[in-house]
Order: structure tokens, then C-alpha cells, then sequence
């Protein structure tokens, strides 16, 4: 069984959690067979010293189809 990897970015003014879960809910829609998800990168951006959004660069694993 052979896997390939994607990277998608998923955010959120909420969380980095929640902006992971983004990436993985917006992979859903079009990947199937999806194994794993590893979160590759976090960022924020900002607003002086507020944040205001969080962003998670999440790898997506999922088995490739015959």
C-alpha cells in the first residue's frame, strides 16, 4: 500500500487546534482514504500585540486507490 502527503492550511480565530481540524474538515471534502494528519507549522497573525487569527500547515497521509 503506497500513501501520498499533502500539505493544507487550515485556520481559525479560535485555535491552533481548531485551525487543524479546519485543514483536516476542508481535505475531507475532495481526499478520501485519509490515514493520518501531522500539524507542520503553527503561525498567528497579529494585530500589534492581539491575535487575531491562528494558522496550522497540516500534512494529510492518505492511501493511494488502485
Amino acid at each position: 500500500m503506497a500513501q501520498k502527503v499533502i500539505d493544507v492550511v487550515g485556520t481559525s480565530k479560535e485555535s491552533f487546534a481548531r485551525a487543524a481540524e479546519n485543514a483536516v474538515a476542508e481535505a475531507a471534502k475532495t481526499v478520501r482514504g485519509m490515514k493520518w494528519a501531522r500539524v507542520a507549522e503553527l503561525e498567528m497573525e497579529l494585530d500589534g500585540k492581539k491575535v487575531v487569527r491562528y494558522r496550522a500547515t497540516t500534512k494529510i497521509y492518505f492511501d493511494l486507490e488502485k
